[in-house]
């Protein structure tokens, strides 16, 4: 480690420590986080309906207190993007983080409150670099600039009272300018939201800089390493960046992408370093580079609660604390925040592959989606698209199933849908184009992924013969009405067992394969 950065890393040193007693004291952790939130809920209109004064232990917070998803929050929501104050956070609460909707929204929009930017987010981002050292002693973090590249929904007012924007928005719009110090490109191209004109204008503002750092999704960054690579004519980005020796990733899986990293940036210094920060909250960081599971982060003013996957479409699900998990089981995340959301569904699973330290892997979602490249393509989505689009064209599907298609070679991909049509549309092509619309429509993630291909190209459609749905239950031993047909998966099992029996079966002649 050089010597600035060997001086700055010495300021870490504290929080180390703290990070350290996450091993054994896990559980008292955690209940002063339940504590400190309770404490300073209890004078809003939330805290005084359900009596947070009373409030003494988890048990009758977790008796008292129902669960939450984003449809039971937004009306409480809407009132604090109007202004109001008090309502599930003390205050009022200037700037909401954008994501991909729910069943009935295209967009849903998260409480970005000063303490959960101060304590919850920065802090994580602090803990990354404080944990990245530590890995890493031979680190020049400091003699270099980080890359952060962020998302698609620049910032944007709501009302004269409230904005909006990705939660990478919210954070670099509201961050001290002494990060500016150590971060790449400049706030004004950052928060750019054109992104053809966003990446063409970070190529050329950080070609000759010495990059030695990365943030963000690993497909977005990828298509910006293209874009570096095509404009200064190299083939690795270690020609156009020698110092750089980390990246840090998150939002979507890296298994895809990780041999194509390691293809264009050929190094032995580079790292990766995995991290778990959603719009809800910043939750874990991978604290052991050789160790694929992270580390839940138990004091960033987050209360963890855990429902087991078995449970999670029951009326009464069972809910438990952090201390009464189990290892490798697979359970749907809660979280209470400084943001004012409540025993918050976030929708994510996950397996806990540790428990001292507490460490956890990212599983999926408690529903079928997909999620390859950010785009967090719901079921709920897909059967209003394609409603819209059989309405449109006369058809009539019976079933369907998509996956992501990755073409690396490209840094894109698309999404394969296999149907069974009951009734055929006169155009195949015509049909895809209209149901690509009607997500785009649908889903502002989707949208945004599609938005000139720079991330996503058009979706395919790949038509299967009357049957193949029926025999591939069939052969799995899953005839009958209990048994559903997996209509949306990350992985390309499912698709690929389809089509392969779609080709034994001679499909009927009025109809024609895309």
């Amino acid at each position: 480690m050089d010597l600035l950065t060997q001086s700055i890393s010495l300021l870490f040193r504290p929080r180390l420590k703290a990070i350290d007693s996450y091993a054994l004291r896990a559980d008292e952790i955690q209940q002063k986080q339940l504590n400190r939130l309770i404490e300073s809920a209890k004078q809003t209109e939330w805290g005084i309906a359900y009596d947070y004064k009373s409030i003494t232990s988890y048990q009758t917070f977790a008796a008292r207190v129902p669960l939450q998803t984003y449809d039971d929050c937004k009306p409480y929501i809407e009132r604090m993007v109007a202004g109001e104050k008090n309502i599930l956070w003390p205050g009022s609460t200037q700037w909401f983080a954008k994501s991909s909707g729910t069943t009935n929204d295209k967009s849903k929009f998260i409480p970005v409150t000063k303490d959960i930017l101060r304590r919850t987010h920065y802090l994580g981002g602090l803990d990354c670099t404080t944990l990245y050292l530590e890995n890493n002693p031979n680190s020049r973090f400091f003699r270099g600039k980080g890359l952060i590249l962020g998302g698609s929904h620049e910032p944007a007012a709501l009302n004269s009272k409230s904005s909006c924007g990705d939660l990478s928005a919210v954070l670099l719009q509201n961050l001290s300018p002494l990060v500016d110090l150590i971060r790449a490109p400049s706030k004004k191209i950052i928060l750019m939201g054109e992104w053809e004109s966003k990446i063409k204008a970070i190529v050329a503002s950080t070609k000759h800089k010495n990059i030695n750092s990365l943030s963000g999704v690993p497909s977005w960054m990828l298509v910006l390493i293209k874009a570096v690579l095509k404009d200064t004519g190299r083939e690795s980005l270690t020609e156009v960046w020698p110092n750089l020796e980390v990246f840090f990733h998150g939002g979507v899986s890296f298994d895809p992408y990780r041999e194509q990293y390691k293809t264009l940036i050929p190094s032995d210094k580079m790292h990766y370093m995995e991290t778990y920060n959603a719009s809800e909250g910043f939750f874990a960081i991978q604290n052991d580079l050789t160790d694929k599971g992270m580390l839940l982060m138990l004091d960033y003013g987050v209360f963890y609660e855990f429902i087991p996957i078995q449970d999670v479409e029951l009326e009464s699900p069972r809910v438990m604390p952090l201390v009464e998990v189990e290892l490798d089981q697979v359970y749907a995340m809660v979280i209470s925040t400084l943001g004012g959301l409540w025993r918050y569904q976030i929708g994510d699973t996950v397996r806990f592959t540790s428990i001292a330290p507490y460490k956890i892997e990212i599983v999926g979602r408690t529903k079928h989606f997909i999620n390859a490249f950010g785009e967090e393509l719901m079921v709920d989505n897909a059967d209003k698209a394609l409603a819209s689009t059989c309405l449109a064209t006369g058809a009539k599907v019976k079933e369907y199933t998509a996956a992501p298609l990755f073409m690396l070679n490209k840094a894109k991909g698309k999404h394969q849908w296999v149907i069974e049509f009951e009734q055929s549309p006169a155009s195949i092509a015509e049909f895809a184009s209209l149901l690509d619309q009607e997500l785009q429509h649908l889903n502002s993630d989707y949208e945004a992924k599609r938005y000139k291909e720079i991330s996503l190209q058009p979706l395919a459609i790949s038509v299967v013969p009357e049957g193949t749905f029926y025999q591939w239950l069939k052969e799995k031993g899953k005839l009958g009405g209990q048994h559903k047909i997996p209509r949306l998966n990350n992985l390309r099992t499912y698709v690929d067992e389809l089509l392969a029996i779609g080709k034994i079966i001679p499909p009927p002649t009025t109809r024609s394969d895309s």
